[in-house]
């Protein structure tokens, strides 16, 4: 099988378990999810490796392993146990058949969007990049979507994750440095969130989003 198709099955694994962490009905099974994802992260960052022959992605794998499969799961797991692990099945605004809908239009549009693409580095590999730019919406729905403070910080995982893949499909060769600068922003941005929503669990008993419309005095 030729090295690119394998980067677009893994580019379309991404888009099922995407789905998957905005319909988690808790943030537990999102972190799973959503670890089970950076694993297919890292996986594509490999096969790319092995395509492009980049020693760069190769590293780029092994960061992304620490910090995304275990790191960011990681904390947010410590989060929910720090509350006490509180499992509020939360219902999202929209009917989860809309959310489907949603992303399905998302990632049509961004299959017509990079049509137009005519980078040599894009070219056998518009499929994974029409999912990597479509990550950024479904990051955005998840966000919009959910109830849930935690879920909603998944939503930017998302959009984070797309954005590395996205780097990766069009400049495989890119410094190491690109990698830890990238990385970092993730943990100090998810390491942020959780305390600020822990912060917020323990004000509030809740870690639901619609409390927080009022303002008290």
């Amino acid at each position: 099988m030729n090295g690119y198709v394998i980067v677009n099955v893994l580019g379309g694994l991404l888009i099922v378990t995407s789905l998957l962490v905005v319909l988690s009905r808790t943030p537990r099974k999102a972190a799973f999810v959503y670890a089970a994802q950076s694993v297919l992260l890292v996986s594509i960052f490999v096969a790319l490796g092995f395509v492009t022959g980049s020693d760069e992605l190769f590293t780029w794998s092994i960061a992304a392993f620490f910090t995304k499969v275990l790191f960011v799961p990681g904390v947010l797991l410590f989060a929910l146990k720090k509350m006490g692990n509180p499992e509020q099945d939360l219902p999202s605004v929209v009917n989860p058949l809309v959310s489907m809908l949603l992303v399905a239009v998302e990632v049509l549009i961004c299959f017509v969007a990079v049509q137009g693409i005519a980078l040599p580095t894009a070219e056998e590999v518009k499929p994974a990049l029409a999912i990597s730019l479509a990550h950024f919406f479904i990051g955005l729905t998840c966000i919009v979507t959910q109830r849930n403070i935690l879920k909603q910080v998944f939503g930017y995982c998302l959009m984070e994750n797309g954005s590395h893949v996205t780097l990766a499909l069009l400049a495989p060769q890119a410094p190491e440095l690109v990698e830890v600068g990238i990385a970092t922003d993730a943990i100090f941005a998810v390491v942020i969130m959780a305390v600020v929503a822990l912060r917020i669990y323990r004000k509030t008993q809740s870690l639901d989003a619609d409390e927080l419309m009022e303002l008290k005095g």
